[in-house]
This record gives C-alpha cells, structure tokens and sequence, in this order.
C-alpha cells in the first residue's frame, strides 16, 4: 500500500533553539516498509504546506499518517485531514502520537469524518496491522489494540516487546541538514531507551509509558550509532543512563567501534549524581551538552512537581556537570502565579549561574495530573497555546505584564549565549559550520527578538479559535485517579527503577 507519513511544522520554541528529525515517524515507517508498504515520510518543519499537496496529488498516496505529538499542531492536522479528504476522498486517512493518544475520541470528532481513525500508544508494531486491515477491506478495524474511530475502539494499546527489532527509516527523509540543536549542526537523533519511571505532575512521559523503562541493547545502540551520518547525535531518552551498567555496556560499542560523535543528552540530577562515570566515559567518548530538568530553585517548587529529589542534590548535581566540562543547560518551570519580584529573583539567579536557563510556562496537558486537577481553570482552549511558551492559565499579573516579565527573563539566556558576545565566543563554531554549509546555528543567534516578543505572544490570545479543547471536570489532587490517566497500563514487573 502506498503509504505517506507526515510530520507537521515546527513549534514556537523549534523556530529558534532546536530543529529534530521526526525519530518517532522515522521508525514507524520503517516498520511498515518491512511489512511489505511504499512508504514516504514528509517533514513540514523543513517543508512547506504546498510541498504536501503537491505531492500527494502526484503521488496519490492510498494511506496518510499524520504524527500528533503535539497539543498545538492539532488544529494544523485537522485542516491538512480534511483538505486531504477533499483531494482523496477514498484516501484511508489516519493519526497518532502522544497528544493524540490521550484525547482520540476528540481529535475525530474536529476532523468531522476526514480522519478515519486514530492510533493511541506506540506505533511500530500496531501500524502495519492497520494498513494491512485497510489493504483487506478495513473489516475489524475497530478490534485492533489501541485503534479508535468514530464507531468505537479496540483494546487497550500494547507496548512494542523489543526495542531492538526497531530501526528508524532515516534513509526516506530528505533535507537531513535542516535538523540540528544548538551549535549540534546538523544533528540527527538516536533512542536509547524508552519510557520514564517517574511520575512528575506535570509530564506525561510515564502516563503514556505506564512507568515502564525498557532499554535497547548495547550492540543494537552500537549499530544504530554507527549508521548515523551526521557528526551530532541528540539522544532523545526521558532520562539518559539511568542505569549505570547499561551506559557503560553502550559506551563499550562505541570505543569498539571507533564512532566518534558530539552528544547532547538529557537526565535528572538524581541519576548525574548515582552514575557519575557513566557521565565521566560519556565525555570522553563526545559528550558535549546536557539538559537537567531542575524545574524549580526552592524545596517548595520540587515538591508541587513531585520531582523527588531535593533543592541541594539540584546544585550538587550542577557542579558535577560543571567539574565535566560540557555544556549544561537547564529547565524553570514558571508559574503564572508569579509576580515582578519572583521573576526578579529568577533573572538574578540565572545571571550569577554559568549554565544556560531556559523558562517554560506551567501548562497542564491531558495525561498530567495538572490536566485533571487544573484544567477547570483555563482562560483559553486554543490548542495552538499550548506549547509551553503561552500562559493558559490565569495569571497574577496582567497578561500583559506576565509576558513581559518572561521574555525580559528570557532575555538572561540571549545576553549570556544567543548575543554579540556569544558569537564572538562561537565565532570557530560558526565559522566551521558556514564552511560546511550548514548555517542553522548561525541563523539562531539573530532570531531571539523576533521569536520572543511578548506582543506576539499576547497577540496570539486574539487569533480566531475555531477547535477548541474539551475539558475535564477537574478534581482535587487527592482524588486523581492514576489508571484514568494511562495510555499504556504499567505492569509493575517492568518498572524496575525505584521513584524514591
């Protein structure tokens, strides 16, 4: 079956820091590719709209896959899905992803008929049942796991059972050298492991995981690692190494191998400080960037988000990251409860830092504890909001005010790392990159003012909303129900890494 898989276009925070392959796309067309499927994957985040229609008018492709990972790429895929059913009305239109597979019922109900189903949990082994239901007729669609359309849903997802028999279609996707992060340019992306077994209030990682944590094989990462072209591997994990013995096995294939790579990698401060020569090997062998989610600079902040760890292992950690010498970028959840004062005490604090501080908008998501205990109090149901860099939720401040504060506090991370002196600082790093063409990160150093603006952002509160959020009924933290919030249900056998 002809099949084209389609990622959409970038978010606020991509036009500027980071531009990532669609790894997740990449291995659910493999999977189909091997189950016999004409596959093709486009990237709207290095393609434009026209591309899309042009081609599958040309192709005319007899499946599309729309990836929703993404809350605020929602309203993009219901227009492309209906606009697509117009172009090929027998066309079996479908989508997944992690957004998508906490609210399916919804995302069909805005297509209005376009989309012909939705596919909650992980992709890979369940997609090429769905074609192959489609090639035969579409009988039983509804009876495959995690499989919902307008008529009704299948059983509960289930979870891929060997991350090893995975390998991403890197092969099919074109303008490679448009993906990058940071000065990581171009970079393409790997997965080491899969799943989270935390349970931070505001992620999602674990409710749509089910708290499992399941690893790929040190000869398989090896293999992986050995086929990438580029010279920057990102890897994508929820927390990297979180078991010392397995980041060590990875990092013995990759000395046997001789692959010699930049990484950027992200982890919690708990596990930099348990495993710390795991991370001590990793610089050896390219480790070049690190992102800690501290989320908060008070014991108070860490226990609202359930981090589990406390405020003096935080800045432990950040000194070991230090003592390596790459470098290390950090999350701050912001509240809009704020006032000038606590953004004042922010921006002081990520001046007297070397690290880079980077600030994200609480924004509860369907499948976070926020989502059910918070939801009720939105000021806006435009999916188009929730990205982390719109506040959704009231704020103390005039809203106004609010974004000023943010992007005056932002304003720390351009003066620090994206400004004048620090291209004088990357000047070989840019220089290098000019000379092999790749001009990404040097386009990210001029795009801050023009990205962050707190009138822009203000002004995208005014914008016509025409799919709006359905929202929960809300409820207090003590009467969250866990199981109501899972994609994949945990099987306590799999989680095998204490929270504590």
């Amino acid at each position: 079956m002809k099949t084209l898989f389609v990622h959409p276009s970038c978010l606020f925070y991509s036009e500027i820091y980071l531009r990532l392959e669609p790894l997740g796309l990449e291995l659910v067309a493999q999977s189909c590719r091997e189950a016999g499927h004409d596959v093709r994957v486009l990237d709207l985040q290095v393609f434009q709209r026209e591309d899309y229609f042009k081609g599958i008018k040309e192709w005319q492709p007899q499946a599309i896959g729309f990836s929703l990972n993404y809350l605020a790429n929602i309203p993009e895929v219901v227009e492309l899905a209906k606009e697509t059913r117009r172009i090929l009305p027998s066309s079996f239109i479908f989508a997944g992803g992690h957004s998508a597979s906490f609210i399916p019922d919804e995302v069909l109900e805005h297509t209005e008929g376009a989309l012909d189903c939705v596919v909650r949990g992980e992709g890979e082994a369940i997609t090429p049942r769905v074609l192959e239901c489609v090639a035969s007729g579409r009988a039983g669609l509804e009876a495959l796991p995690g499989v919902v359309t307008a008529r009704g849903a299948g059983p509960d997802p289930v979870l891929v059972e060997s991350l090893d028999r995975l390998s991403p279609a890197r092969d099919l996707m074109r303008r490679r050298r448009r993906y990058f992060i940071a000065d990581l340019d171009p970079c393409a992306s790997v997965e080491l492991t899969r799943g989270c077994p935390w349970d931070c209030s505001f992620c999602s990682a674990w409710t749509f995981y089910g708290r499992s944590y399941r690893q790929v094989s040190p000869e398989k990462a090896g293999e992986e690692l050995a086929r990438i072209r580029e010279p920057n591997v990102f890897i994508v994990d929820d927390v990297a190494f979180v078991h010392a013995e397995h980041g060590m096995a990875i990092a013995q294939e990759i000395e046997k191998r001789r692959i010699r790579k930049r990484y950027y990698l992200e982890t919690r401060a708990d596990v930099l400080l348990r495993n710390k020569e795991v991370f001590r090997r990793w610089r050896k062998l390219g480790l070049e960037y690190m992102f800690v989610g501290l989320e908060a600079i008070d014991e108070e902040g860490l226990r609202h988000f359930r981090k589990r760890t406390s405020l003096s292992k935080n800045f432990e950690a950040l000194e070991f990251a230090r003592s390596l010498g790459v470098f290390v970028a950090v999350n701050i959840i912001s509240d809009p409860s704020w006032d000038e004062r606590r953004f004042e005490v922010i921006r002081e604090w990520a001046l007297a830092v070397p690290e880079i501080v980077h600030l994200t908008v609480n924004t509860p998501y369907p499948g976070t504890e926020t989502w059910l205990t918070e939801s009720r109090k939105l000021q806006t149901r435009d999916y188009r909001l929730f990205d982390v860099q719109h506040a959704v939720l009231p704020t103390k401040m005039p809203l106004d005010k609010f974004y000023e504060e943010l992007v005056r506090t932002q304003q720390v991370l351009n003066r620090k790392h994206l400004g004048f002196a620090a291209l004088r600082d990357a000047f070989k790093i840019a220089v290098s990159n000019l000379f092999r063409g790749q001009t990404n990160f040097l386009r990210m150093l001029w795009k801050f003012n023009t990205v962050y603006n707190p009138r822009r952002q203000l002004s995208d509160h005014s914008r016509p909303v025409e799919y709006s959020m359905k929202l929960c009924e809300g409820v207090s933290p003590s009467e969250v129900n866990r199981d109501a919030l899972y994609v994949h249900r945990p099987a306590p056998a799999r989680s095998s890494v204490s929270s504590n």
